[in-house]
């Protein structure tokens, strides 16, 4: 049977990456609701617009919307086999949403936890670092530029902290989703349905372990 991989993971567990990596090794389909929202806001549909019109009054987007958005990328014929959800669901309402969307597309749900430590998700968003000319990511802790603050590729360029990776942001977001995935996991686990894999060391033993977990 085919399979709605559920990503579920903190900031900074490395979830799109990882997503990225089976697309191009397995050829599984990851479908980011983060991109799906960045792309509709210069689309020209009638959801696409709906989006819009919520961005814009400033309001967050419902579960219901979301769902609709879900659906309607899920509906595709490049979605007909197995495929990954990255960012979706994050609340318990739209996990009991994409039930009903699994048995109306005849796939049955797993649910993979990346499980990293607090304090190696601090520094890998508190420590991370952006090129403001090519966009490369390096981080103080993990991956620092060879001139502290340089860009390698771009020596005159000045390294920038993003808002959302400083500590006090990193802090309410690592919060926010303590809150909001809590009873999502709880979900999976009372269902059998929730791998948890050790998020901590190189890419590959992390791809490793997520392939077995599918699998």
């Amino acid at each position: 049977m085919d399979k709605i991989i559920v990503l579920i993971g903190p900031p900074g567990a490395g979830k799109g990456t990882q997503a990225r990596l089976l697309n191009e090794r397995e050829g599984i389909l990851q479908i980011s609701t983060g991109d799906i929202f960045r792309a509709m806001r210069s689309a020209d549909t009638p959801l696409a617009r709906e989006v819009q019109a919520v961005m814009a009054s400033g309001n967050l987007i419902s579960d219901e919307l979301t769902f609709k958005v879900v659906r309607d990328r899920t509906s595709r014929p490049d979605a007909q086999g197995t495929y990954i959800l990255d960012g979706y669901p994050r609340t318990l309402v739209q996990a009991e949403q994409l039930e009903s969307l699994a048995e109306e597309q005849d796939k049955e749900i797993v649910a993979v936890e990346v499980d990293v430590p607090r304090e190696d998700l601090l520094k890998r968003l508190t420590g991370r670092r952006t090129c403001p000319v090519c966009g490369e990511i390096y981080n103080i802790y993990s991956k620092p530029p060879k001139v502290e603050g340089r860009c390698d590729e771009h020596p005159d360029a000045e390294l920038e902290h993003r808002k959302d990776d400083r500590e006090d942001t990193v802090a309410t977001r690592l919060a926010t989703y303590d809150e909001l995935t809590a009873p999502l996991l709880d979900h999976y686990r009372k269902t059998d349905r929730l791998k948890v894999v050790d998020g901590t060391g190189d890419l590959e033993a992390i791809y490793s372990r997520i392939e077995k977990a599918i699998k």
